[in-house]
């Protein structure tokens, strides 16, 4: 049964649309209101920093839904409003410059924002971050007549790489200074890290390993290189850092949730009011390894129908295996489960080939694999690990058993 005031959604990113049109798919027909910080339409953001960047993409490619989507299910979009706090006693959502919104749920689908540098001269002309469509606007423009002009990034995760990738295709002159020893380090394997190395270096990118940038040089308030902690320059007409994210939690902490590295939920997305959910980026929720924090649009999507689903009384403990993918050249990663503690690796195919897979294990568990090119051994891996099927490392390694296959014998036995 719900209330007369409805669901009040914080944030109109893929989480908070999502839960909004599931809603109404479900059957729930008291109000819906979603609330951006942005101005617009609810737009995607993995394009931003892979097709959207490398291929000039206009703005209507990556919205979510059209405005007369939400106007035609009832569905309030309340674009450019910053939410200040939660009046939990009452049920209400301040909102800058506008009444107080009532609500008998809140959903908190807050997202991350771009974690920042903090050297001298990390604020000057030139330096780009690329999180919202505005700055990917802002980075696209540049990028378009980058040709032969200098480029450092500064960090070598996805969105650092994506970019790099970009940025070649716009004919840039590209140096990646990564603060570990090989790209990705923290999110692929050994093996695929070192395949998109030596891929960005096929395609001219200069990787700069276990770099610590000391300053950006902007003599004239606009950059004209970076300084790393070694002492030495790398000239640039356009910075782009990539540094990770920070979940936006500020409003969970001012109105009392718990939070623990994210806004802590329950198995059903709970957090520690049970009238208010957290979803997406900003939710810190159960795994098999404990309390994560995993940014990822499936994730997004997959908490969202889950919070839907509880809303209308139909919920259940989540329990979805993660799934990733990045674009970077000619090469597609797709990646199920989590790398995290893996102690072997069997690899699939052959590398130089351009499409191979590897499987990670812990224990003999087998806990992820990644998928390079090769979309039919990614299906099979999240149907493998969401059923939890045992594979062996010996399975693993005989090509001539595909994925697939194991799924059939498994479930025939």
């Amino acid at each position: 049964m719900t209330g007369t005031a409805g669901v009040v959604i914080v944030g109109a990113g893929q989480a908070g649309c999502e839960t909004a049109v599931t809603l109404r798919a479900k059957g729930f027909a008291g109000p819906i209101t979603v609330i951006g910080d942005e101005h617009g339409v609810p737009y995607q953001r993995p394009p931003l920093s892979k097709a959207f960047l490398a291929a000039g993409y206009d703005d209507d490619s990556i919205i979510l839904r059209p405005a007369e989507f939400y106007e035609s299910r009832g569905i309030t979009l309340l674009s450019g409003h910053l939410a200040t706090a939660i009046d939990r006693s009452r049920r209400h959502l301040e909102l800058e410059g506008r009444s107080p919104l009532a609500y008998d749920t809140l959903v908190l689908a807050t997202g991350a924002r771009n974690r920042r540098l903090s050297i001298p001269g990390a604020h000057a002309q030139g330096v780009h971050y690329l999180r919202t469509l505005t700055e990917a606007q802002k980075l696209q423009e540049k990028l378009k007549s980058a040709d032969g002009r200098q480029v450092v990034i500064i960090g070598g995760g996805f969105i650092g790489l994506e970019v790099a990738a970009a940025a070649r295709k716009h004919g840039a002159d590209v140096t990646v200074l990564m603060s570990r020893d090989r790209p990705m380090a923290r999110s692929v394997s050994l093996p695929v890290a070192r395949y998109f190395e030596q891929q960005h270096r096929r395609h001219g990118v200069r990787l700069v390993a276990n770099s610590a940038v000391r300053s950006i040089s902007a003599p004239s308030g606009q950059v004209d290189g970076v300084v790393t902690a070694d002492g030495k320059r790398y000239s640039a007409g356009i910075i782009v850092v990539g540094i990770g994210v920070d979940p936006n939690v500020e409003l969970a902490v001012s109105a009392g949730l718990a939070i623990n590295g994210g806004v802590v939920v329950d198995s059903t997305l709970r957090t520690s009011d049970s009238r208010i959910f957290a979803i997406g980026d900003c939710a810190a929720f159960p795994t098999q390894s404990g309390l994560r924090r995993i940014e990822s649009i499936q994730t997004c999507v997959e908490h969202a129908r889950a919070v839907a689903a509880a809303i209308v009384g139909a919920g259940c403990d989540y329990d979805k295996v993660p799934w990733f993918w990045t674009d970077q050249f000619d090469s597609k990663l797709q990646m199920a489960g989590l790398i995290e503690g893996y102690d072997s690796t069997v690899v699939r195919g052959d590398p130089l080939s351009g499409s191979f897979s590897v499987l990670c294990f812990a224990d003999g568990e087998l806990i992820a694999v990644e998928s390079v090119n090769r979309p039919r051994d990614h299906m099979a891996a999240r149907k493998l690990l969401a059923a939890r099927i045992p594979v062996s490392i010996l399975e693993a390694a005989d090509e001539g058993i595909e994925l697939k296959d194991l799924i059939r014998v498994v479930a025939v036995v």
